[in-house]
């Protein structure tokens, strides 16, 4: 606790241990090698590298200062930071993205997060061992998931799926009601050693497998570590590639969700940095610790695995997305892999423990919104936020036929809604703080010195690069969703329900400017 009773974190290595577990997540290890094989591999790393360091880094120097500017002047949200630092009407509600993109993916991760504990709980007690057919494991996923048709998880009483689904968001919350330093802080001190190592340890099995099946001698780990990262093995040269504007669009997406930018996360942690405590290192350390959990592990396990026993389809596989790759691929793998129940196990208590921490980050920036606008303390505003989140995981359990929901609710606001507020937390740093101060307050205690290059690409590259990306998105995506949305009632559904709890929190938004400016007049 500081002087004014607000908590801090108890250490540097407490903050960047957070912050990582909350950039390390599902992405890291399936979405991201999916990417870079469906994009050439090597090649892919050009636009992901150049979204890193002109939007990714520079975005997250930005929110840290931000984050550490609004908690000196008491505030630890996205509606209080930018009501703090902003004078000016209407403010406070630019936060509003701030509370609903990190709740609402929170709504549908926690329902993916579960699914890794289930299957890991599987493995353990062997019970996972569904043979060598590859259509078995994509019908034992889909009946678990409720795929066929919509509230089927609610016959016959509740499902499996939605028993763990509970335990999972009562852990989740309990965690979080702790508080910052015995619950996030501690959890993360321990789990991401704990990723770690168990990344450690199915990487190491991956890469003594050598060739398991002699009769296919090609398809051994250095023939898939080629296929993963060579980038001419697809026969499309760099030029086609870098000309596919929808690589481009891809790569700047990854790196905002796996540096968890754009989520209004990082600006409620970084307001409970003290004062004088370096962010600018602790930034870069966060992110450098996120991307080797994303290439160096990440790349170096799935696609390279996927491909010494599925050959040439293992990229076929990968296009098909991530919870393809990650649910019904990997099982099948395990299944011809000596070994494969202990390596199935710690493949799936991995991204339980890499998602557990990405998801009580999702939760946190809510509840410090709660406490300090509505003034409500801590039982109760975990309380309210539980209830919330209820409705929305049971909106996605709901309309689980083929996990629209699920889809929907991930690309309005796991997508949109995400470059909606990175575009504009990148400008309110550039155009109302200014550059020059903003960059100056992150480098304010800190153990390096922000390259000077970065304030003109905060300035003049970022905003540009979001806005170019965010068109060219729009016009490649749009009509699609526009399509989804006349023909499908579930796409309706989700954007009712997405505006529906932005109208929420603007409500509770506008109650707590009230709040504000009559403490502010009592002094």
């Amino acid at each position: 606790m500081n002087k004014n009773g607000k908590e801090n974190w108890s250490s540097r290595l407490g903050v960047i241990f957070a912050v990582m577990g909350s950039a390390i997540g599902l992405g890291n290890f399936l979405r991201f090698p999916g990417l870079a094989a469906q994009y050439g591999g090597g090649h892919f790393m050009i636009p992901y590298f150049l979204a890193f360091l002109l939007l990714g880094l520079p975005i997250a120097w930005a929110e840290w200062s931000m984050g550490r500017m609004g908690g000196r002047r008491g505030f630890n949200s996205s509606p209080g930071i930018f009501y703090t630092l902003w004078k000016t009407r209407g403010a406070a509600y630019v936060g509003v993205l701030g509370l609903l993109v990190p709740v609402g993916i929170y709504m549908f991760y926690v329902y993916i997060e579960s699914w890794c504990l289930y299957y890991a709980l599987q493995y353990l007690q062997g019970g996972l061992d569904l043979g060598q057919d590859p259509k078995s494991y994509v019908d034992f996923f889909s009946k678990y998931t409720g795929q066929n048709a919509d509230g089927s998880l609610f016959h016959n009483g509740l499902a499996t799926s939605v028993w763990m689904l509970m335990l999972c968001f009562a852990l989740n919350f309990l965690i979080v009601y702790r508080g910052l330093i015995r619950g996030i802080e501690w959890v993360s001190r321990i789990a991401i050693p704990l990723l770690f190592l168990c990344a450690g340890i199915v990487l190491v099995r991956v890469l003594t497998l050598g060739a398991p099946d002699p009769a296919l001698p090609d398809q051994n780990v250095l023939e898939g570590l080629g296929f993963m990262w060579n980038p001419d093995r697809n026969g499309i040269s760099l030029l086609q590639n870098l000309s596919q504007p929808r690589m481009w669009i891809d790569a700047a997406g990854q790196v905002f969700f796996s540096l968890s930018v754009g989520f209004g996360i990082i600006i409620t942690y970084a307001s409970y940095v003290r004062a004088g405590d370096d962010v600018a290192l602790s930034s870069l350390t966060s992110a450098s610790g996120n991307m080797f959990a994303e290439v160096a592990l990440g790349g170096l396990i799935t696609i390279p695995t996927a491909f010494i026993f599925l050959g040439q389809q293992a990229e076929r596989v990968a296009s098909k997305g991530s919870l393809t790759l990650g649910f019904m691929a990997m099982p099948n793998i395990f299944a011809n892999m000596p070994l494969g129940s202990a390596v199935g196990f710690f493949w799936f208590f991995l991204l339980f423990v890499a998602a557990i921490t990405s998801s009580i980050s999702m939760l946190q920036p809510a509840i410090a919104f709660l406490e300090e606008g509505l003034g409500i303390g801590r039982r109760v505003s975990v309380a309210l936020l539980a209830f919330i989140t209820a409705v929305g995981c049971g909106f996605v359990v709901q309309f689980s036929e083929d996990l629209r929901a699920l889809d929907y609710l991930n690309f309005w606001v796991g997508t949109l809604l995400i470059y909606v507020l990175a575009t504009i937390l990148v400008i309110f740093f550039a155009r109302v703080i200014g550059v020059d101060a903003g960059m100056d307050e992150a480098e304010r205690g800190g153990l390096i010195h922000i390259p000077r290059v970065f304030r003109f690409i905060l300035k003049y590259v970022s905003p540009l690069y979001l806005i170019v990306l965010f068109g060219a998105w729009l016009y490649y995506d749009g009509p699609a969703q526009w399509e989804k949305l006349r023909e499908d009632e579930v796409a309706r559904y989700t954007v009712f329900f997405v505006l529906f709890l932005g109208g929420f929190f603007a409500t509770l938004v506008a109650a707590a400017v009230r709040r504000w400016r009559a403490l502010e007049a009592g002094q």
